[in-house]
Order: structure tokens, then sequence, then C-alpha cells
């Protein structure tokens, strides 16, 4: 598989006068895509790039080729441990933005979003739980709902602190999530949304119940999940030597894998490396998928994608081979108050594929809950 040294810039795409790739324009004319009738075309049709509101690319930071992951301590708040990533901000008076990430990654899939974010925020990426370099909790338990208490209560002791130490000053944070991050963020939302002032989700693990092995990195992964089996797939897993693995996982998460860097993959390996050192790592990784699997069996996460109160901004990838495409105009549709912004030809892992079109949408939006614009629809494309 080939690397390219440095990211590349995403090109501009141009795209159908419906804005949809492969939809039927009737598709798009005022129902849901489950097929609720009453809800606004507009929330649902979905912006492609090239009719989005994407920030000027002036007012953000420079993706840098050679910056290793931001520095990291162990933070304990709200009786909370997890080890985080800063990136400091371009003023000490800026919000704060906390990116979570998706189910095996950790807080350096943000390296890259959050440095071009900088100017705009202070940024803080967390490894869950169990996961990067955050230890697990004391009831050891990797649910989506376990995982979100322990964020939530990191984020109320936070904000608690710096109510404290800033006079009052405490404010509600931007929340970035991908994948199981996005669902663990708009948990958090949706219980507690006086700490969160807005929700940007990349391509959120809403329930995708497809029995397909290629959303697997590895199909022996599907075997190791399965008593009896699962011990020699595991084994046979774990033989494997680790830059391949992480080269499956690339390819799977990534809709073009040569927008890669070889550095960040290099980041990859030496972190798999690493996390094969600590006892509660297969535990973690085990616990997490079967909670999510979990959830996915109920209603449960689109009655909580429902709470969630916040302005939400929902990024997804439409070659998306994990949590597939076709969820996302009905996740925007559940939201209370949600766009979307579709990419084309992108994959799972947006924040890392494109980063330069997630920061643009992300402080886009930013800007248009800021300035009055959200609530007038100025993150959608008339498809009319």
């Amino acid at each position: 598989m080939a690397f390219r040294s440095t990211p590349v810039v995403h090109r501009r795409v141009t795209t159908r006068g419906d804005g949809l790739a492969g939809v039927p324009p009737d598709r798009v004319a005022g129902t849901r895509p489950d097929g609720v009738a009453g809800t606004r075309p507009d929330r649902v049709a979905g912006t492609r790039p090239d009719g989005a509101d994407l920030a000027d690319e002036a007012t953000l930071g420079r993706i840098d080729p050679t910056q290793a992951p931001w520095p990291g301590r162990t933070v304990v708040s709200g009786g909370v441990a997890l080890h985080v990533r800063e990136t400091p901000g371009a003023s000490p008076d800026l919000p704060t933005a906390v990116y979570v990430h998706g189910l095996a990654g950790s807080s350096a899939n943000f390296t890259d979003l959050a440095g071009m974010l900088s100017p705009r925020v202070a940024g803080v990426a967390v490894d869950l739980p169990g996961f990067g370099l955050s230890e697990p909790t004391a009831s050891r338990e990797y649910t989506p709902d376990s995982m979100a208490d322990a964020l939530l209560c990191w984020l109320a002791g936070r904000r608690e602190q710096r109510t404290r130490n800033e006079n009052g000053h405490g404010r509600p944070v931007h929340l970035v999530g991908n994948s199981l991050g996005g669902l663990i963020a708009m948990t958090v939302a949706a219980r507690r949304p006086e700490l969160v002032r807005s929700l940007t989700l990349v391509s959120p693990a809403m329930p995708d119940r497809r029995p397909d092995p290629r959303r697997l990195s590895d199909p022996r992964m599907a075997l190791a999940m399965v008593p009896g089996l699962g011990r020699s797939a595991r084994r046979a897993l774990a033989e494997e030597p680790l830059r391949s693995r992480a080269e499956k996982v690339v390819k799977l998460c990534f809709a073009d894998p040569a927008r890669g860097s070889a550095r960040r993959l290099d980041e990859l390996v030496a972190e798999a490396t690493h996390r094969a050192t600590l006892p509660w790592a297969s535990e973690a990784a085990d616990g997490a998928t079967r909670g999510l699997l979990g959830l996915w069996a109920g209603r449960e996460a689109w009655a909580r994608a429902a709470r969630a109160r916040v302005p939400t901004m929902v990024i997804w990838g439409e070659e998306d081979r994990i949590v597939t495409a076709r969820l996302a105009r009905r996740t925007v549709a559940t939201l209370p108050d949600a766009r979307l912004l579709l990419l084309p030809g992108v994959g799972h892992v947006a924040q890392m594929e494109v980063p330069e079109l997630v920061a643009r949408a992300t402080a886009g939006a930013w800007d248009a809950q800021e300035q009055g614009r959200w609530s007038t629809g100025a993150m959608r494309e008339d498809c009319g």
C-alpha cells in the first residue's frame, strides 16, 4: 500500500444539481429517509462541499506534516482520570473544543484537525477509558453509556473547576466526535446540554446492522467474537505484524488510503505496539464492541439523538464502509437542530482523511451559530 509523505489537500469536487449523488430527486422532496413525512427537506437533503458554508481558510491553521501528536497528560476531573492531548489556542480567551475518538481510536486521531482549528479554539482531545493512554475506570465497563458517563463527569468537573478559578466563567465546550465518539458526544449533549456549546458529529455510530464482513479490517475479527472459535482467531490476529494490521485499518477507514501520510501510519503502528503491552487493551476493545452492538439492537440511540437539543453539524463521508452514509439524513432529521454535510469520495474518518475540509465545515458551523445564521438554514443547499 502506498502512502504519501505529506497529507493531500482535498480537491474540490463537482456535484449533481440536486446535491445528492445517486439519490433520485423525489427522495429529497420532503420525507425522511425512513418514510416519516413532515420533515423539512432542507434539513435532510444534505449539503455537498461546493454548496456548504465553509469558513475561510485564512482564518484557520495549516497542517504541519512534521507535527507529532499534541502533548499529553492525565487530567483528573469529576472523579475521572483521562489522558488528554492539548492543543493551545491562539489566545487564552478562546472557547474549548473537546475531541472524542471512535472505537479502537485515540486522541491522536485529531492531530491535524485540532491544529487547523487552534486559531478558533483551544483543543482537548481525550482518550476514552481503556483506550489510548487512559486507564480503565474502576468499574472496568466499556459500553457507550459507561464511557459517556465518564466523559460527562469529567466535563462537569472541569467546568466546575474553571468556574471556581475564573470567577464564574466556566463555559460549555464544543464537542467534536467521530464514530463511537460521535455517539458518546451526542449522549452527553442529550443528558447535560448545559455542558455543550455545539456538536460536530463525523460519521457518528448510529445503528447500522448490516451483516457485511467488508465492514471489518479483517474477517477474522468476526470469528474472534464467537465463543469457542474466538480464542484461535484472536491468536491468529495477534500474530499478524502490527504494520500490516495498521494498513488494513487505514484501508477500511479511508476511502482513499493514499491520503494518509507515512508519518501518521508510523504513529498508528507505534500506538498499537504500545497498546499490545497494556493488560486491558483487548478487554476494552471487546467490551466496547459488544456494548455498541447491544445499543444498536434497540432504538435508544435514535431516542437520545432526539434529545440532543444543541446546534449540531453532521459530517459524513459518502464512501463510509463502517457506518453507512444512508443513515446520515435520518440522523439529521432526528436531531432537533442539525445540518448535514456529505463528503463525496471520503470514508469513515473524515477528520483524518480530509482534515482541511472538516475544519472549514466545523468552523463555518460555529460562525453560523455565533452570527445568528444557523437557524436560517445557511448550511444547506437548494435542491429545488
